[in-house]
């Protein structure tokens, strides 16, 4: 499995598994198990309207078939990069820009899949070839596929740990996402061990931004930075 370096708009370096070709093609064959299924309850389940006219039935087989045609864009979108056979092999996807995959780039890599997917698998050998293993859709789109089973500790992840008396300070942060509050905390942790104050204040005027936060009630960018990372994790873990 190789790594891949993703470059936050801060310039700092996060380093990921890129998910291997192998673990790729077998969360596509759980996907398409689970589409096959879905088509054969249907014809199972539909099989007394065979006496409808021709027009009707195919009516009937383009409606029902939407949830196969836009399972991949649909799951991915929900499941910020997920599907069931990407959660069970534990890969997502992400931006190489260190930002959370948006709905467009989503697009992009389904409508691709015309030529990775149906044109012979072009994309698996792609794949095999591409350090960042990514397929046209990935080059496309500016995405990758990393995987999940790294042995981290906190310090490595978007967790805190808090007190049982914590009481937070700005709700909204629920607003950011789980990338948002990771690439939060490794740019926070470089730019305070590097004593980088530009960066941090940078930082601290993105977040207010994207946060909408009116009053900040720390002394300190470093403090400030600090709380919205405990309140993100409170309040994510006790939604």
């Amino acid at each position: 499995m190789s790594e891949l370096q993703i470059n936050t708009t801060q310039n700092v370096k996060i380093t990921f598994n890129a998910a291997g070709a192998g673990e790729r093609l077998l969360a596509f064959i759980i996907d398409m198990a689970i589409k096959i299924g879905y088509m054969l309850v249907l014809n199972w389940t539909f099989g007394a309207f065979d006496n409808m006219d021709q027009w009707s039935q195919i009516a009937i087989n383009t409606v029902l078939s939407f949830p196969v045609m836009f399972y991949t864009l649909t799951l991915e979108s929900i499941l910020q990069g997920q599907t069931i056979g990407k959660k069970v092999l534990k890969i997502r996807v992400v931006k190489i820009d260190g930002y959370q995959a948006s709905f467009s780039d989503y697009v992009v890599r389904w409508f691709f899949r015309i030529v990775d997917v149906y044109i012979f698998g072009l994309g698996f050998f792609v794949m095999l070839f591409n350090k960042k293993t990514q397929r046209f859709g990935d080059m496309a789109a500016g995405t990758a596929v990393i995987g999940l089973k790294d042995n981290i500790n906190i310090s490595h992840t978007i967790l805190e740990n808090l007190r049982e008396d914590y009481k937070p300070t700005y709700p909204n942060v629920i607003k950011l996402s789980d990338n948002d509050a990771r690439i939060i905390k490794e740019t926070f942790s470089v730019a305070r061990t590097a004593k980088d104050y530009q960066t941090l204040i940078k930082l601290r005027l993105k977040i207010i931004e994207v946060v909408g936060i009116k009053t900040v009630k720390q002394s300190s960018d470093m403090e400030f930075i600090d709380v919205i990372l405990k309140d993100y994790n409170f309040y994510t873990q006790n939604m």
